[in-house]
């Protein structure tokens, strides 16, 4: 950190000398908010951090401007060159500077290429629509204390950026490095927000194109496509694909215990997202204190600017990546001869046109015009497997509320200062913020809430039998996906009088449950959150009931079930489940494999090629494996390989012999079927793998499932969503670099939060990547390493515990003016 003058030193000392004294005065005092300098009082922002072990920095402010200064400031010190990169794109330039083919890293959109990322951001840009959100009142705006704590945020960045030296090599003298705006934070927050629908949906919508006119005055009608079974399964499947948690590069387990479960009757939160490792899309942790007003910590997605999972005094939370189906679309019948106008109730509109320039490096500017409607903008697909043609008869609008809402601060500053699950509810539902998430908690009184409150639009099941396209109704059951008839005005998502914006469901209609045992997700619907009290009864956008759970699901379900039941529980067992790294697929599958093994004649299998393979030897490492995903495991990794490809070569309706049943979810499917045909393709093709890679059928996970920080390589445990492991690790095979040799997601932030009866948490938190991602820091790999060993942090919550860290470092910044 630098600071710039000895002077200012002396005064941050004195500032961590007078905290100090004031610890000592009191056995838990409540901080005291800084005094502004000479400086600041001249109108210039300042903010005080106390950076503890691993580098968390613990911000103290008097007023929401400068706890977004402070919290600017931080981020930028540890991650400048990841922010200026999204601020890049936030921006439409990536062609400029990197080039129009080259791939955005996905952390604000699934654009594939910069040129289309670019025209996207770009367009949001051109027609003002983040300045309109800024503009909207509260509540169905954001709050003052929000534009406060943005405009804060983007001086705190800009007065690192002017006060220091890039020394990261990601963006080390880079002219794309520059000062940002309020409105540059805000659009970031905007981009977040669309993320699972406009965000998803970029290459579709930038593509759209209208028809050509029609060749010649011979050219006849265009014929009507008739109904086709076939086509329309393909489309369900390609929705229901689309929409799949399960494929997201985002997911995450959290569970909340009860009272009743635990030793002091208080309640605890275990939260275990599953994010990137690389990009704009990490977590980055913080403590923000406003005295009086806010005292909260955890991990805020890099760019946002309040603490977005995390705890205070009384409460602890978490999210999981939620089923529901956050956009919808509306298929336009247009006016003849007229492919840029659509008919609503018999009367023609014409669609808006947004015409885009962006620069490209070496080449001449690419200009393209998207077209919008009232209902959003056309798309021409989603995804490659779903495409939505426009014709001269019609064309597809995507609908996505959450391009209306800029509240998602909001509601992370509400949960902040919840004192009760009651609160959290009751912030949810005040706010409305949350766009494709859950929200599982805890309280110190030993309540627990499981709540689906996010946008989504309004498509009740009654709504979609009605007003169905053929397309939507075959999309609607498979992935709540509605294509509705946009021709007539009857068929728009309506409203309910709790939404704070019209079109979208109120927060009384969301799935909750309240008190239970216990509550847990792991991305499957609601319908499971415990076991023994399933939600039902909400609309099919919100997610399914009575279908198949992921084997994470089923595990997770088994495991805090059993620990509830064993009673008792204290933040140490959350601890242990975090990495008991227990492999459901295992437990499932491997001793009927290796006596499927066992089986085959002589010992022999035929790959995939054709080629005979001696498989033996897999026979007994798959009867030794301890089924656990640890990294001193032996099988594992041989396990892991082979369970991929006879789970993506065997449709489950061949795998097992006991089929779902919704009247025992938890436990089926099961038994597998030993004569399964791919078993012994799976196996030979497994072993002949590790064979050309040199690589020991019963090697350590940990020897091949690793990443390289520094020089030093680190083995990592857990395993993939393909064996249901909680702590989930996804990483791309490499053989020639020795199997796994980089985490590209799994996860991220860790908190295990409890209460003691004193008037500070009992928590331990571990931030897996670490603060920095510039390799120059002591905080790029300090995490990694104890994510590695499976250790935690303890986190320093109270003033006494902050003041006291052997690492403690504070620093005053201020704006220089």
């Amino acid at each position: 950190m630098h600071l710039g003058t000895r002077p200012l030193l002396r005064r941050a000392a004195l500032v961590g000398a007078a905290l100090l004294a004031a610890t000592a005065a009191a056995p838990h005092p409540p901080p005291q908010a800084p005094a502004d300098g000479p400086t600041a009082a001249g109108g210039g922002l300042s903010a005080v951090i106390r950076y503890t072990e691993n580098g968390v920095p613990h911000i103290l402010a008097r007023d929401y401007a400068r706890l977004g200064f402070g919290t600017g400031w931080a981020q930028a010190a540890d991650q400048v060159c990841v922010l200026a990169d999204g601020f890049v794109t936030l921006a439409g330039e990536r062609s400029r500077w990197f080039g129009p083919q080259a791939a955005p890293d996905g952390s604000l959109s699934y654009a594939t290429a910069n040129l289309s990322s670019d025209l996207y951001f770009k367009g949001v840009r051109a027609s003002g629509t983040v300045e309109r959100l800024l503009a909207t009142p509260a509540p169905a705006g954001p709050t003052k204390d929000l534009k406060e704590l943005t405009r804060g945020w983007a001086a705190g960045y800009n007065a690192w950026l002017a006060q220091n030296k890039i020394g990261d090599p990601a963006c080390k003298g880079a002219g794309w490095v520059r000062p940002v705006t309020a409105t540059d934070v805000a659009a970031r927050a905007f981009a977040i927000s669309v993320l699972g629908g406009q965000g998803r949906g970029i290459e579709g919508i930038t593509a759209a194109q209208p028809p050509a006119p029609a060749a010649g005055p011979a050219a006849g009608p265009e014929e009507v496509p008739q109904p086709d079974p076939a086509a329309a399964e393909r489309a369900a499947r390609a929705a229901q694909e689309f929409f799949d948690t399960g494929r997201y590069d985002m997911g995450s387990n959290a569970v909340a215990f009860a009272g009743s479960t635990t030793a002091n009757g208080r309640g605890l939160l275990l939260g275990n997202p599953h994010y990137p490792w690389h990009g704009g899309r990490r977590f980055w942790q913080s403590q923000q204190t406003i005295p009086g007003e806010l005292n909260v910590s955890g991990a805020s997605l890099l760019g946002t600017v309040a603490v977005g999972i995390g705890f205070n005094e009384k409460t602890a939370w978490s999210h999981t990546v939620a089923t529901g189906t956050p956009v919808n679309l509306h298929e336009l019948a247009l006016v003849p001869g007229d492919p840029t106008s659509y008919l609503v109730d018999g009367t023609p509109e014409r669609m808006t046109r947004r015409t885009v320039t962006v620069p490209v490096a070496g080449g001449d500017p690419v200009t393209r015009t998207q077209w919008w409607t009232r209902y959003g903008p056309v798309v021409t697909h989603l995804g490659a497997s779903l495409p939505l043609p426009w014709t001269t008869r019609s064309a597809y609008a995507l609908n996505d509320p959450n391009a209306s809402n800029l509240r998602g601060s909001d509601t992370a500053l509400a949960l902040g200062r919840a004192r009760s699950v009651s609160g959290v509810q009751q912030a949810l539902a005040r706010t409305q913020g949350l766009p494709w998430v859950n929200t599982v908690a805890a309280d110190s009184a030993g309540g627990t809430l499981f709540t689906q409150t996010q946008v989504l639009p309004r498509i009740t099941d009654e709504l979609a039998a009605r007003c169905s396209t053929p397309l939507g109704r075959a999309t609607y059951p498979a992935s709540g996906l509605a294509v509705l008839d946009g021709s007539r005005g009857d068929c728009a998502p309506g409203s309910d009088p709790d939404a704070l914006q019209p079109g979208v469901f109120g927060p009384g209609r969301a799935p909750t449950l309240r008190d239970a045992p216990y509550a847990e997700n792991s991305n499957d619907s609601a319908w499971l959150t415990n076991a023994d009290r399933p939600l039902t009864g909400y609309e099919r956008i919100w997610g399914n009931v009575s279908t198949p759970r992921s084997l994470r699901t089923r595990g997770a379900l088994e495991d805090v079930s059993a620990m509830a039941s064993r009673g008792r529980l204290t933040v140490a067992d959350l601890q242990r489940q975090q990495f008991a790294d227990r492999a459901p697929a295992g437990d499932l599958a491997a001793a009927d494999a290796a006596a499927a093994c066992a089986a085959l004649p002589g010992g022999t299998a035929t790959a995939s090629d054709g080629t005979a393979v001696d498989v033996s030897a897999a026979c007994g490492v798959l009867a030794r494996w301890d089924r656990t995903t640890d990294g001193s495991s032996r099988g594992a990794l041989f396990f892991d390989r082979f369970w991929r490809r006879l789970t993506a070569s065997t449709p489950a309706q061949e795998l097992w012999l006991v089929p779902f049943s919704a009247a025992d979810p938890v436990r089926t499917p099961r038994t597998l079927d030993r004569r399964a045909p791919g078993i012994g393709r799976a196996l030979a093709d497994t072993v002949a793998e590790f064979g050309a890679a040199s690589i020991a059928l019963d090697a350590p996970l940990g020897a091949h499932q690793f990443v390289v920080r520094g020089g030093r390589r680190f083995p990592v445990g857990g395993g993939t969503e393909a064996l249901g492991v909680w702590n989930k690790i996804e990483a791309p095979w490499n053989a020639a670099a020795g199997g796994y040799p980089e985490v590209v997601h799994g996860t991220s932030h860790l908190q295990a939060v409890g209460w003691n009866g004193g008037p500070c948490p009992v928590a331990r938190t571990l931030l897996t990547y670490g603060q920095s991602s510039d390799p120059g820091s002591p905080h790029f790999a300090d995490q990694t390493r104890l994510f590695s060993e499976e250790r935690w942090v303890t986190a320093r919550f109270c003033e006494r515990d902050i003041l006291g860290s052997p690492r403690l470092k504070v620093v005053q910044v201020r704006e220089r003016r």
